[in-house]
């Protein structure tokens, strides 16, 4: 994605909004945890990987990127990007298998 904006929330406006979604206390203090070890800082993919693997569908995410404060356009970009690592991911596994043709 082009754009690099950076957004700032507090652990507590972050921990609100997540709530709001209903991410479970489990999920908040994961994503809060995974953040303080990279310096509080995280990339927008894997923050949104973080989101669904707490348990959010799609729509809940793209409504707490939007109180975040990422615009729609960004939002649809970032759910592309994931999309197209999942795939590539998924393709990948396919080339890495292992044929053998042992007893022959």
């Amino acid at each position: 994605m082009p754009n690099q904006d950076t957004f700032t929330l507090s652990r507590q406006e972050l921990r609100r909004i997540l709530i709001a979604f209903g991410v479970g206390e489990k999920g908040i203090t994961s994503i809060i945890s995974s953040m303080e070890k990279s310096h509080r800082h995280i990339n927008l993919l894997s923050f949104i990987s973080m989101l669904e693997k707490s348990g959010l569908e799609r729509d809940a995410v793209s409504n707490v990127l939007r109180r975040i404060g990422l615009s729609d356009l960004a939002i649809e970009q970032a759910l592309n990007a994931i999309d197209e690592q999942r795939v590539s991911s998924e393709i990948g596994r396919v080339y890495d298998a292992i044929l053998d043709f042992g007893g022959a």
